[in-house]
């Protein structure tokens, strides 16, 4: 069982000193998608004349920019940090860059517009453009702290983490999230490389995990294994499907989640469909006629 954190204290554009470098903004866009809203990290020192970055703005949503200026009010922010463009975590980057005079820096947007779902939070931020990109590993000083930029790509094709080394602790966006396991949506999201970025974070040994959404993971090491081990069981369960004949997605995610809220069943397939490419690109699974969401699935 995966250790979940769902036990967080919500108050909407409160400005809540997290730790000694990390204050957090709530965004009012909760759902089943985004747990209590988009978590705005500002990373420095809360005093006055302080240089700080500022992590994942979140929505367009105008309540939360005035949060976010009323909570920099006379300091200084020097970068603006995305995780990926998804619209519950950039569109607001821009505006706020604009209102502060910091340059937007975050992985290249996906070479196509991939629209996921309109039910879904996972929709690609259309307008959003880094005046800065960064690949993974790219070093960024600030005042009193240093944040290496972390390539996690799956959730999203252009996912980065944030690693602030003065505390050990990982900025994870949406690739661990401590409330939910994380949605992986193809075209752009994919299986494989979420696990290969999810075994590159394990070996780091953070302190701390801090998801874009929901409480801090304060033991990671238990967490990111049993997280590991829950998407291997989600195969094993897919496999195990599949063992008793050809089968739809649709037929399989009633069974496979029957304990989730059907409301999530719309993401939870496009997780079991990542699981299903990479089983296919691996040899062990075929689609017909093609690995689409809508095939007919069958073991190799």
């Amino acid at each position: 069982m995966i250790p979940f954190v769902r036990e967080l204290d919500v108050a909407y554009g409160r400005a809540d000193r997290v730790s000694p470098l990390i204050r957090r903004v709530i965004a009012a866009n909760p759902g089943p998608f985004t747990f209590t809203g988009t978590g705005t990290y500002l990373i420095g020192r809360a005093e006055p004349g302080a240089g700080v970055a500022v992590l994942d703005p979140g929505p367009p949503d105008e309540s939360h920019l005035a949060a976010l200026l009323k909570a920099v009010e006379g300091q200084t922010v020097t970068h603006v940090l995305v995780t990926h463009t998804h619209r519950d975590h950039s569109p607001l980057a821009r505006p706020f860059a604009e209102a502060v005079g910091a340059p937007v820096l975050a992985a290249r947007p996906p070479a196509r517009v991939v629209h996921v779902s309109a039910a879904l939070d996972e929709e690609d931020d259309e307008a959003f453009a880094p005046d800065v990109v960064l690949t993974g590993g790219e070093m960024i000083g600030g005042d009193g702290w240093t944040i290496e930029a972390l390539a996690t790509p799956g959730h999203a094709s252009n996912h980065l983490a944030f690693v602030l080394r003065e505390e050990n602790a990982l900025f994870s966006g949406d690739h661990v999230m401590g409330w939910s396991t994380t949605v992986v949506a193809p075209p752009d999201g994919d299986m494989t490389t979420y696990m290969a970025s999810l075994d590159a974070v394990i070996v780091r040994g953070f302190s701390t995990l801090w998801p874009t959404h929901g409480a801090p993971i304060t033991e990671p090491g238990p967490f990111l294994a049993a997280y590991r081990a829950h998407r291997l069981e989600r195969e094993g369960q897919i496999v195990s499907q599949l063992t008793a004949g050809p089968r739809r997605i649709a037929d399989m995610v009633p069974t496979l989640y029957a304990a989730v809220d059907s409301r999530l069943w719309p993401a939870a397939g496009l997780s079991v469909w990542a699981h299903l490419i990479a089983l296919e690109r691996a040899g062990r699974a075929r689609a017909e006629p093609e690995p689409a969401i809508d095939a007919v699935w069958s073991l190799a």
